[in-house]
């Protein structure tokens, strides 16, 4: 009784209190990353506000394009290139950003084009948007943190890779040797998040699934798929942006920054 009467309410009441306290609670982010002296208050209210309006829009579009799965697979490709231009700028200026594309295909495609053609995914915007979307914003996050964690750890053992060099060691293998450990904690959130799953949090698929009428069994069995699939896809993400950094390919002259 209790799951029913769940199902058929909302997690938050969208009223004008709740865009007063979104405000509030951004407002609050911004001052103490600025009391902490973090250097990330600007980005820290330019993120929120890039993300009420961008959730506007797409709450705009979204009933539309999942009524065509050609229009789907172009709001997918979309997701895509905002991931790979948000990637690729973390880690470098050059137009070689455009690298990000590698990582975050390999581990999002191969993923995607399984559950596809075997069927589990069936071939429908409402389906194939919102689970395209979890693994591509897990290979954002992975391929974002690992290569700016290897490229940091490039940057402050320079002289280690040189030693590297001196020892024989060719250039690849001299600069994955100092940077694999650094880039592979990036993993640490995704393995977090699946380590505690229902006893520290409820991730959203879960509850989403839950509140919609769903069994507590199937909605764990979807959320266990997915906490699974996001590892294998970080997993990737996090291999191919550690060799494309190692050859030199991507991110030789990232700005300390970028917004």
């Amino acid at each position: 009784m209790a799951l029913a009467a769940a199902a058929g309410n909302q997690l938050l009441p969208v009223t004008p209190l709740l865009g007063v306290v979104a405000a509030v609670l951004l407002a609050a982010a911004v001052a103490v990353a600025g009391w902490g002296l973090l250097g990330h208050g600007h980005a820290v209210l330019r993120a929120g506000l890039r993300a009420a309006a961008q959730l506007a829009a797409v709450a705009l579009v979204i009933t539309w394009v999942v009524g065509s799965l050609w229009w789907s697979a172009l709001f997918v490709l979309l997701m895509f290139a905002v991931a790979v231009r948000t990637a690729g700028r973390r880690l470098t200026a050059d137009p070689q950003w455009v690298r990000a594309a590698v990582p975050i295909g390999a581990g999002v495609l191969p993923v995607l084009g399984l559950l596809l053609g075997v069927g589990l995914l069936p071939p429908k915007g409402l389906s194939v948007i919102p689970v395209a979307g979890i693994l591509i914003g897990g290979a954002l996050t992975a391929t974002s943190l690992a290569g700016r964690r290897a490229l940091d750890e490039l940057r402050q053992r320079h002289g280690e890779v040189e030693a590297a060099f001196a020892l024989g060691f060719e250039e690849r293998d001299a600069r994955l040797e100092i940077c694999r450990t650094a880039a592979a904690t990036s993993l640490v959130p995704a393995l977090d998040q699946t380590r505690t799953v229902g006893l520290v949090t409820l991730p959203g698929a879960f509850v989403g699934m839950l509140l919609g009428g769903a069994s507590p069994v199937q909605a764990g069995a979807v959320q266990l798929f997915v906490l699974v699939a996001l590892l294998a896809v970080e997993s990737v993400a996090v291999v191919v942006v550690l060799e494309l950094v190692a050859r030199g390919l991507l991110g030789a002259s990232r700005p300390g920054a970028v917004g």
